[in-house]
């Protein structure tokens, strides 16, 4: 039943409208054939009370005189006449023009279904309505006679059910050319009705299209004709004040958001200065400063280290400030498919610098499932393969010695998916939900302690958004995949 209902507003209340006049009408229909025809059954009633049972009462002594007509004056055609005695009709007929209809011997014969139901009528005169097999419907009223015996006397319902029967037909006819009438007409009422409530929606459409995540957002799109007294003005004008509002509240987002990226930006480049002194300063006094006592020697080694770790934190969000400003990057054929294995080479020997268990052994087990010819996609190759070294050092990193970390290139239609999967412990539901966000840590202590900045994984998402494509992470115990996706055409040209 909800399948054949209308989709839309107006087509509902076209229906509704339809559906509703049906109903009035249908109702009009059977109560207008129903007075109808009571009111001519009342008239029947009194046409059949006031003609009495003399034709009834005629029929013993006409039937009896050599088949003779019984007295038929002033009574009208199709009058039925029985006579019954001792439980038994004894006579029977109908009046049809001049003379009694039925066999040779002037009778109708009656089934004897007709003749339970002629005696079972009450002696009161009251009119019933009766079908009789040979004859149809009549009404018929029973009195007692002069002999002892019972008169029947009825008249046919035939005019009274053709009359109903014309009044239906024109009914139906009228009423149906009535339904169409007010279905068009009120089609195209209620089309020019809900106009001001199509320009809602088309309104609501067309903001629901914007991108409003980031960016310079201009809400300039308002419900035209918005000051109308009725629901739809309401409903529009409340509309206008809304986006008036979100537009406002983007507005300040967006200032904030500049002024966070200007302050990243400012600081950044202030603290470039002042951390390469320190780390100079540093290098200068462990090269030079001769016999040097081992606390203070660890402890400008430390300086040393944690200065060139603040700079690289420096850098990674000058990176994503420059990113989140929007800056266009350079954009050229990219051979993915080298930035791949020469993040894999990196790795692989910064396994061998990290391994404990021979020169020639890796902590992890490492794999490749590249196609045969080069992948190449548009973009910025530095930040590219930034992206690539950050997904496969995280893969390194973050996983524990003897951990099977397999790097694949596969090709779509209009993209390439790059994914770095490993067998290890997986990520918890929560971290893998903001796995990308700033300064998101698997292990506080052990990235602290390894130098991780909790940036990388952010500035590859950064990275993707910018070259119009994403990041995903599907993780559960004993297999991690995160995705680069990217597109094979500039995000300019689709």
């Amino acid at each position: 039943m909800s399948r054949l209902r209308p989709r839309t507003l107006r087509g509902q209340l076209t229906l509704g409208l339809v559906v509703l006049l049906a109903v009035i009408f249908a109702g009009v229909g059977i109560g207008t054939t129903a007075l109808l025809r009571g009111f001519l059954v009342t008239r029947l009633d009194q046409q059949l009370t006031a003609a009495g049972p003399r034709y009834a009462q005629s029929l013993e002594h006409g039937l009896e005189q050599n088949n003779m007509d019984a007295d038929t004056r002033g009574q009208t055609l199709g009058t039925f006449g029985a006579r019954a005695a001792g439980g038994v009709i004894t006579q029977v007929g109908v009046i049809n023009g001049t003379s009694l209809t039925g066999d040779d011997t002037g009778q109708v014969r009656l089934s004897p279904a007709d003749t339970r139901a002629v005696l079972s009528l009450p002696l009161d005169g009251s009119p019933h309505t009766v079908r009789l097999s040979a004859l149809g419907e009549y009404r018929l009223r029973s009195v007692p006679g002069l002999d002892s015996d019972v008169l029947v006397t009825g008249l046919p319902m035939s005019q009274v059910s053709e009359t109903v029967r014309e009044l239906a037909t024109a009914e139906i006819a009228l009423f149906a050319g009535a339904v169409v009438v007010a279905a068009l007409g009120g089609a195209a009422w209620v089309r020019l009705a809900l106009r001001p409530l199509d320009r809602v929606a088309t309104t609501a459409e067309r903001v629901s299209t914007l991108s409003l995540a980031s960016g310079e957002v201009a809400l300039e799109v308002r419900v035209p004709d918005a000051d109308r007294g009725d629901e739809v003005g309401r409903v529009g004008a409340s509309l206008n004040r809304m986006l008036g509002h979100v537009e406002n509240a983007l507005a300040r987002r967006q200032s904030v958001e500049r002024r966070l990226r200007d302050f990243a930006a400012d600081a950044g480049h202030e603290l470039r200065t002042p951390l390469a002194a320190v780390r100079g300063h540093a290098e200068l006094v462990l090269r030079r400063g001769g016999e040097l006592p081992d606390d203070a020697r660890h402890a400008l080694t430390r300086i040393e280290a944690e200065s060139r770790r603040m700079g690289t934190i420096v850098d990674d969000l000058l990176l994503l400030a420059r990113l989140d400003a929007g800056r266009p990057l350079a954009s050229e054929e990219v051979d993915l498919t080298l930035l791949v294995l020469n993040a894999v080479d990196d790795a692989r020997a910064a396994d061998h610098d990290e391994s404990d268990i021979g020169e020639s052994a890796t902590r992890h087990e490492w794999r490749l499932d590249l196609p045969t010819d080069p992948v190449t996609v548009p973009g910025d190759p530095h930040r590219l393969a930034q992206a690539v070294a950050n997904f496969v050092t995280n893969a390194r990193v973050h996983t524990p010695a003897g951990t099977l970390i397999t790097v694949g290139i596969s090709v779509d239609a209009d993209k390439v998916r790059l994914a770095v999967q490993d067998s290890g412990p997986g990520l918890a539901p929560d971290l893998a939900e903001r796995a990308f966000d700033r300064f998101t840590r698997g292990d506080p202590a052990r990235s602290r302690g390894s130098g991780s900045t909790g940036l990388g994984l952010a500035i590859t998402r950064a990275v993707a958004e910018a070259h119009g494509g994403g990041v995903t992470v599907r993780s559960k115990p004993g297999r991690t995949v995160f995705e680069l996706v990217l597109p094979r055409t500039p995000p300019s040209e689709k």
